[in-house]
């Protein structure tokens, strides 16, 4: 699920999650936004589009907080629908299964085949958050099904993970976790650029990468062998996981704790082949990576520019504590194979808001991939702020795993500067395109703040029980 594009595996970037990026039909002029509008024009909103097809561009162009302002429009069932998927990208799983499970049939029957592409999308990827493999498998299998024709080849590869793993785990234990008092850790920086964080896999120690862009948490067969897991004989072949076909199994680790406190018990994995994530250049072979299933245990980890990682586990030891944690950043959603995280549009923009949260149209959508190490702003930002490059020399730059396409312009943009929440930071030195990379992945947000960002911090932090992104400036 990770925001980047898959990169060859000699290449010493992110562990690829992505084929390279298909090239997509342009939008037509009269769709993008003149500077200073953002998403406002570019999403249809004075198109006479009806509110139905309007609420679905929105959805596209990940401009949340207009759908909700858009909802009391829409007859009860409609609007019941899109609550639903709100919810799936807000997390809130069992809300957006309440909602979405009793439309299936009547939005199945209506023939309305974009409605029930969301509506399918949404719901088979509560159940893949939620660890119900069974459900999950199914939901994936009839989504294929049904909407294979309708499903552009971004989304058939971005479904292709669980659509192919999940039956293989249909029929294993949910995870439990344990519940434990807030702890630190110390993590360590690999040879990537990523984080790995200290697992015990069985009362042995090991380092796992985080990348919270993952579906799933994976395990190489080294290790899975050496901890004596059962390893399964059926395997499937899948490709988006590295560019290329590999062959994945399933195994059941029936104790893993993360930093020697935090326990999770029967934790799905799935098992790769070691040289499937071996780094020749590096030396580096990954032994695990822990993807969204034991980031959501976590609860609230932040990670500091001394590489300290401290947690805030999602089931606290004393269930009657009303104290909490302060709720602070920006929002983020979980969309598909991204996170997308509303940053608020700043005074350079002509705009600023002044604490709080702004207007449901005040907000620019930006992925964070922590897991990936390239940042660039995409040529929507370029657009509304191309007079900050008047004066200087464009470059060609090859994007980082699409090698094969010619090199696309772009100016270095010396000092970027982001109101994340309440709290602004400048980042320096960042890749701004100029022109569309030519896929959704790459250029429906205003950019992508990979780990090389992520490094120019003092801490950041992803807060999976309220949603909330947070920074500390260096």
């Amino acid at each position: 699920m990770a925001v980047a594009v898959a990169l060859p595996l000699a290449a010493q970037q992110k562990p690829p999650q992505l084929t390279p990026a298909r090239p997509a039909q342009s939008a037509p002029a009269a769709a993008q936004p003149p500077p200073g509008q953002g998403a406002q024009l570019h999403t249809g909103t004075s198109s006479g589009l009806t509110t139905d097809l309007r609420i679905q561009d929105l959805l596209a162009d990940h401009q949340y907080f207009l759908v909700q302002s858009e909802l009391s429009k829409l007859p009860p069932e409609q609007a019941q629908l899109y609550r639903g998927i709100l919810a799936n990208r807000s997390n809130d799983l069992q809300q957006s299964i309440q909602l979405l499970a009793p439309l299936v049939k009547r939005v199945t029957a209506s023939g309305n085949a974009a409605q029930e592409k969301l509506l399918r999308e949404a719901l088979a990827e509560d159940y893949l958050r939620e660890g119900d493999w069974a459900e999950a498998a199914k939901a994936y299998a009839a989504l294929e099904s049904r909407l294979h024709a309708a499903l552009s080849p971004e989304e058939q590869d971005e479904i292709e993970m669980p659509l192919k793993l999940l039956p293989l785990a249909a029929n294993n234990p949910p995870t439990t976790v344990d519940p434990c008092d807030p702890f630190e850790v110390q993590a360590s920086e690999d040879p990537l650029g990523l984080i790995d964080i200290p697992v015990f896999v069985d009362d042995r120690s090991h380092s796992w990468m985080l990348d919270p862009t993952l579906p799933f948490n994976l395990i190489d067969f080294s290790t899975a062998k050496e901890v004596g897991l059962k390893v399964s004989r059926q395997f499937a072949t899948i490709r988006t996981l590295t560019g290329r076909p590999i062959q994945v199994r399933m195994a059941v680790i029936p104790r893993f704790t993360i930093g020697g406190i935090l326990t999770l018990h029967n934790m799905t994995v799935f098992v790769y082949n070691d040289a499937d994530y071996y780094f020749p250049q590096s030396r580096y072979q990954v032994e695990g990576v822990l993807g969204y299933p034991a980031l959501s245990a976590l609860g609230a980890i932040t990670i500091t520019g001394e590489d300290m990682v401290q947690v805030r586990p999602a089931k606290d030891p004393d269930p009657g504590n009303k104290e909490g944690w302060p709720v602070t950043g920006a929002r983020f959603f979980l969309d598909g194979n991204k996170i997308i995280v509303a940053l608020t549009r700043t005074a350079a923009r002509g705009t600023s808001f002044a604490g709080g949260d702004s207007g449901p149209g005040n907000y620019d959508m930006y992925a964070v991939d922590a897991g990936g190490q390239q940042t660039y702003l995409t040529s929507r930002y370029f657009d509304e702020h191309a007079a900050e490059f008047a004066h200087q020399t464009m470059t060609l730059f090859a994007f980082p795993g699409l090698e094969s396409s010619p090199p696309q312009p772009s100016f270095v943009a010396e000092t970027v500067p982001l109101t994340v929440g309440k709290t602004t930071i400048n980042l320096h030195y960042i890749r701004v395109f100029t022109q569309p990379l030519g896929s959704a992945a790459l250029d429906d947000v205003y950019g992508v703040l990979g780990s090389d960002a992520l490094g120019q911090l003092g801490s950041y932090t992803f807060d999976y029980r309220n949603m909330r992104f947070s920074v500390e400036p260096e």
